[in-house]
């Protein structure tokens, strides 16, 4: 398949896990991405996982809107316009309500929910008519303890969805989410998980998934090319990519 030959995307936290993978599908495609990252030793395990002269890979902090100005400098010198928008950067940190810090609280929305804001803020107006932006959220309807901050600052998220939805239709932009439930990748995407708990936290995730099991990056990506690519008729909506998890069914 061909879906995004000549095609131009940016992906943010493109450098691992769910977001490395919507990179690599869509080079597979026939795209060209920019891709960011915050820790140079994923960037450059990622530059040469891609090595592909259509993959330009930078460091880029979403906490720092700095950093996003010059994101977007970046992407109008190497791509000029783009066709989609991969807002895809995050961290979770678990801490019950007596563990959260004012410096932990601040780190996950600065990142996820600033981040995210401002990014789509300052790409926009380098987006095509007839685009596509596509936030990563979570599966938010069944929780865990430890995930207040974490949740809060997603939930934010699909929040601006629906409203950069709302405020995009002049331009025929798309604004949709997709929701990852338990997902296999390098974190898990928690920060400071031991192998121990990555093992449990597996164990329980493919004990409360109805399909028993965790999801891939390649399926969240799949998703997230769906919305971008062919969901032509859908805006401000949020897919669910969580093997049943978020809908409460059982077998």
């Amino acid at each position: 398949m061909n879906r995004f030959k000549g095609k131009k995307a940016v992906v943010t936290g493109g450098t691992h896990g769910m977001g490395l993978a919507i990179v690599k599908a869509l080079l597979m495609e026939g795209a060209e991405v920019v891709s960011t990252g915050r820790n140079e030793k994923k960037i450059n395990e990622a530059r040469q996982q891609l090595s592909t002269n259509t993959a330009h890979l930078f460091r880029s902090d979403a906490s720092s809107i700095t950093d996003i100005k010059e994101l977007r400098k970046v992407v109008a010198e190497r791509l000029g316009r783009i066709d989609y928008l991969f807002v895809n950067h995050g961290i979770a940190e678990i801490q019950e309500l007596q563990q959260v810090t004012e410096e932990s609280w601040d780190r996950q929305f600065s990142i996820n929910t600033k981040g995210a804001f401002f990014t789509v803020q300052q790409l926009e107006p380098l987006i095509n008519d007839y685009g596509a932006i596509i936030f990563t959220t979570v599966a938010n309807d069944r929780i865990f303890p430890g995930l207040s901050a974490y949740s809060g600052s997603k939930e934010a998220v699909k929040a601006f969805a629906k409203v950069i939805a709302a405020e995009l239709l002049p331009r025929k932009i798309r604004v949709n989410a997709v929701a990852p439930g338990f997902i296999l990748t390098p974190t898990m995407g928690v920060a400071g998980l031991t192998e121990k708990d990555r093992e449990e936290f597996i164990k329980q995730g493919n004990e409360v998934t109805p399909l028993k099991r965790h999801g891939t990056a390649e399926e969240v990506a799949a998703a997230a090319l769906y919305l971008a690519a062919e969901a032509t008729f859908t805006t401000a909506a949020e897919l669910p990519v969580d093997g049943g998890f978020a809908q409460g069914i059982s077998n």
